[in-house]
């Protein structure tokens, strides 16, 4: 049952992250926010095969929310998904503390709080 939790949140993670480091890329032309994202994104790694636990089929909540199916500008999309990486970072740091074998929740602890300096250096780059 874990791996089900590890697997959708680690992908949500990636996703979420992905999603902010193309903004930061070609919308931004930002290439130090870029690759920062890009570095957390690869660190982003369990010990464990994730794939088979996968169940799309019986997933009660895969439907979108009204919320999510709107997005207004650039930044909507980039506020949107740094929290939605965050708060997926938080969920793996928390699953990760019952099988220290998985993976460190401490290496997901350190994403997310990356994940919180990196929305402000973003943000703050907007305003200048």
């Amino acid at each position: 049952m874990i791996y089900r939790i590890l697997d959708a949140n680690l992908n949500r993670l990636k996703e979420g992250i992905r999603v902010v480091e193309d903004i930061a890329r070609y919308s931004l032309n930002n290439q130090n926010l870029s690759k920062k994202l890009k570095d957390i994104r690869h660190k982003a790694r369990i010990n464990a095969t994730l794939l088979y636990s996968r169940d799309i089929k019986n997933d009660v909540s895969k439907q979108s929310n009204k919320s999510e199916e709107r997005r207004d500008s650039l930044n909507d999309i980039a506020i949107a998904n740094f929290k939605r990486a965050q708060e997926s970072a938080r969920v793996l740091e928390e699953i990760l503390k019952l099988d220290k074998n998985i993976g460190n929740y401490i290496d997901f602890k350190h994403i997310r709080y990356e994940l919180y300096d990196i929305e402000i250096e973003y943000f703050t780059q907007l305003t200048q």
